[in-house]
């Protein structure tokens, strides 16, 4: 029994150890943004956040007004 879990500690760690190489290996072929492209695209972002945020806004009022002024009469 105490050779058995010995071993499984011993392929858990190589697996682990395998793991974090094929991650290291995977990092490199990432194509970083640069500066002003991160920049660009969280601008992009935030604007269309706010962009849909307003429209939702809006159609939320009208959805309300319908409402309360010809349904629940």
């Amino acid at each position: 029994m105490a050779k058995e879990t010995g071993v499984k500690k011993a392929e858990n760690t190589k697996s682990l150890s395998k793991y974090f190489r094929g991650v290291r290996s995977e990092f490199k072929k990432v194509v970083w943004p640069t500066k002003k492209e991160l920049i660009n695209y969280s601008l992009i972002v935030i604007s269309a956040v706010i962009a849909f945020t307003l429209l939702f806004a809006v159609y939320d009022k009208i959805i309300a007004f319908l409402l309360s002024n010809f349904i629940y009469r």
